[in-house]
């Protein structure tokens, strides 16, 4: 039986995506809170708690828009000409947080600046990030394999809705790292943010949920309609359940749950997400098979990648596992 490449690339760039979005998504949340944080003590735990791992989480970016430029040119050519203001934003806002990131320990006579530059940086990011998810699946306009739209095809009341949505849910995750990492005050200030931004988080959720299927009737038949609503309906019935447990863990005063249980809120939308798109990359227009490249070169590209990816899994895992403990305004301990 011959291997169904496109849809094995398919799975390695889905998988590439959400590991982006869960390891970048909390360092980016704590720059979206990092301005509630007082200066000093507090900040700097914050900082510390990602200073080992938040280079090393963009990886996951770089394979994602890689792998999809590389496995369906295609749909590269498409999405990204649809989303150039979105895309050049959000690396200026990675870039912003980057240079802050260094410079507010290198020039402490201007650390105020940084501290806002950082900020701005990731919220800028999320949310051209969550626009951008929006722009797609709302539809992009397609004529014989090209994009055929306008400048600010992407701005609509939908990408707005997402973006912000992803802006709750970064913050979401950022403050449940910092309850699970950090101590003392900045433990505190984290703990005081979760509630809300948890209730948020599902309330957003909730409504990108409600709208995405009166944007297309596929969208609805995918999640109503028999036998599709089979397979669909434990998504929301597990969504509530991990909801649930997220805020019985915070009643509990618990370090990591939270953290964790955000995380699978984020894995069952992102697992909405793939049962609305499928099988498009472009949704409606095109196909993962139409927007694939040659076989032999996603053969190919798939040999290294089969050996990369789970170097990068393990040193990452490496990295995570020797910074596990608990940061303080000096770093680790």
């Amino acid at each position: 039986m011959p291997l169904d490449l496109p849809l094995i690339w398919a799975f390695i760039i889905a998988f590439a995506v959400f590991a982006y979005v869960v390891m970048d998504g909390f360092d980016l949340g704590i720059g979206i809170l990092f301005l509630l944080f007082k200066v000093e003590d507090e900040r700097d735990q914050a900082m510390n708690s990602i200073a080992p791992v938040w280079d090393g989480n963009e990886t996951w970016l770089v394979l994602g828009a890689g792998g999809l430029f590389a496995a369906f040119p295609t749909a590269y050519a498409i999405i990204f000409p649809a989303t150039y203001p979105l895309m050049i934003a959000m690396l200026l806002g990675l870039v912003f947080r980057g240079v802050a990131f260094e410079f507010r320990w290198r020039d402490p006579a201007h650390r105020q600046y940084w501290d806002i530059a950082f900020a701005v940086g990731s919220v800028a990011a999320a949310l051209t990030q969550g626009m951008t998810l929006g722009a797609l699946l709302q539809g992009i306009r397609v004529e014989d394999n090209a994009y055929a739209g306008g400048w600010l095809d992407w701005l609509t009341p939908f990408t707005l809705l997402t973006g912000i949505s992803l802006v709750i849910g970064y913050a979401l995750l950022g403050a449940g790292w910092l309850i699970w990492k950090t101590e003392g005050a900045a433990q505190a200030r984290a703990r005081k943010t979760t509630m809300k931004l948890g209730l948020a988080t599902l309330l957003a959720l909730i409504a990108v949920s409600a709208a995405t299927p009166f944007l297309n009737y596929e969208y609805w038949r995918r999640w109503f309609e028999y036998p599709g609503i089979l397979l669909t309906a434990p998504v929301p019935l597990l969504v509530a359940l991990a909801g649930f447990l997220y805020f019985r863990a915070l009643r509990r005063n618990d370090d990591r749950a939270p953290f964790l249980f955000a995380l699978a809120i984020f894995l069952l939308g992102f697992i909405g997400l793939g049962i609305s798109m499928y099988p498009y990359v472009v949704p409606e227009s095109v196909t993962i098979w139409d927007a694939a490249a040659p076989e032999s070169s996603q053969l190919f590209m798939l040999v290294g990648t089969v050996i990369i990816v789970p170097i990068i899994v393990v040193y990452t895992g490496w990295a995570y596992w020797v910074f596990r403990g608990k940061v303080g305004s000096h770093g680790y301990h």
